[in-house]
């Protein structure tokens, strides 16, 4: 067996663009927001290879060949990592993922309770932590993280509401990450979250001293603003000013840890990921939110967001390293790509200028290049049209397209004019 073509598995989610993700896929778009599409093995929502097969039971039929003895030993007969694209036209949920160690703890936990992977009760869909790296393909908003409770201080001074008022006076009378806490427990603990009133109250404070042009950070009071039109009321609104806004343009990074406190907002990007659906929700959104989960996972210390910077594997191609053993991320633009005149859909960064260089790539774009990597793969095309081989055969890819090159497959490269991500095992 050597490539497989793999249809990723869509969702539809009520924050999804109508567009984006319909044109990036090559297909009509049907009216629906497509929130994200996931190319991996998690069971559940695995991409299919041909025949309808799932992902997760090829690898299961022949672990060995699929994955490798390395990446066996480590991770068992499992894809430790899953590949998304993501789109999101309105901000997701405010969310923190769990460690491995309470996840594995309260998975055990929801099983033994009886509670069906499907049911609306159940919290952990899985064993595993859920570090991600987010990488942008267009420009891309987001909040992450806490700010230091003086500089968080500093945004809720002067709005004048009685809730912006407490939660100043937390954090003058202790400005450590206990005084952060108990700001955000405030916020979302069910016995003191706010009303929906006090909420509004807050967004039209931010909303008038942008107008006045006195606020000490208009991006956050704009965030505050948008974050409202789709969720008025949700103290998660407020939650904002405690937290770090972020704006990746295309080809910048962030690494998202275990314990971040974070809320994507608008763009499109490539996620890879821990292979997990972890997800504990402490506002905006229609979903489950479970506070207690969060305020037991969540890391209140104040922190900047994680950008990670690409390091040059070769000529062609830039990677992004995690600090996990679960997954990193490579860009590979072929020689040529950047004369062909085609326009640059992913909004990756060109292959050379990553590194400070100019130009592209020397080299034609009909000579076969090698690809850095090893180990179970997952190749997306990001633009153009290029061909994979293997010392087994070849593979046609292009923008949108995907294909898993088993760990036995050994060297992969390729051919023609296009950009792709590789996602692999470290």
């Amino acid at each position: 067996m050597s490539m497989l073509a793999l249809d990723g598995h869509l969702q539809h989610y009520s924050w999804g663009s109508t567009t984006a993700l319909p044109q990036f896929l090559g297909r009509e778009s049907d009216g629906r927001a497509w929130a994200e599409v996931w190319f991996g093995a998690h069971p559940l929502a695995p991409a299919t290879a041909p025949g309808g097969r799932r992902l997760d039971d090829v690898i299961a039929a022949d672990p060995a060949r699929m994955l490798g003895a390395d990446v066996g030993r480590a991770f068992g007969d499992r894809l430790p990592y899953l590949l998304k694209v993501i789109a999101p036209e309105r901000p997701l949920s405010l969310q923190v993922h769990p460690t491995r160690e309470h996840a594995a703890e309260s998975f055990a936990a929801e099983n033994a309770a009886g509670l069906a992977l499907d049911s609306p009760l159940r919290t952990y869909r899985d064993a595993n932590h859920k570090p991600e790296m987010l990488i942008a393909l267009t420009r891309f908003t987001a909040l992450c993280g806490f700010r230091t409770p003086r500089r968080a201080a500093v945004i809720l001074e002067g709005l004048g509401t009685d809730l912006t008022d407490r939660l100043h006076r937390l954090l003058v009378d202790n400005p450590t990450a206990h005084g952060m806490r108990a700001a955000f427990r405030t916020l979302v603990s069910t016995s003191m979250r706010p009303t929906a009133q006090a909420v509004g109250e807050v967004v039209e404070a931010c909303r008038a001293r942008t107008r006045a042009g006195t606020s000490p950070s208009p991006r956050i009071d704009r965030f505050v603003s948008l974050l409202a039109e789709d969720h008025p009321g949700d103290p998660g609104v407020v939650a904002a000013l405690l937290l770090n806004p972020v704006t990746l343009d295309a080809g910048e990074a962030m690494y998202v840890p275990a314990g971040a406190l974070h809320a994507y907002i608008h763009g499109m990007g490539l996620e890879v990921m821990a292979a997990s659906d972890n997800v504990l929700r402490a506002g905006l959104t229609p979903k489950k939110v479970d506070a207690d989960e969060v305020l037991q996972c969540v890391s209140v210390t104040a922190a900047p967001p994680l950008r990670v910077a690409p390091e040059r594997q070769s000529a062609t191609s830039i990677a992004y390293y995690a600090p996990v053993d679960d997954f990193e991320l490579a860009l590979t633009e072929l020689p040529g790509t950047a004369e062909s005149g085609e326009s640059m859909a992913s909004g990756a960064p060109e292959a050379t200028g990553a590194s400070g260089a100019t130009g592209a790539p020397e080299g034609s774009g009909d000579e076969p290049v090698r690809i850095p990597g090893s180990g179970p793969r997952i190749v997306l095309g990001l633009e153009g049209e290029m061909t994979l081989s293997t010392g087994s055969g070849t593979h046609a890819l292009a923008a949108g397209q995907a294909v898993f090159v088993p760990a036995a497959e050994g060297t992969l490269r390729a051919h023609g004019h296009g950009r792709f991500a590789q996602a692999s095992v470290p």
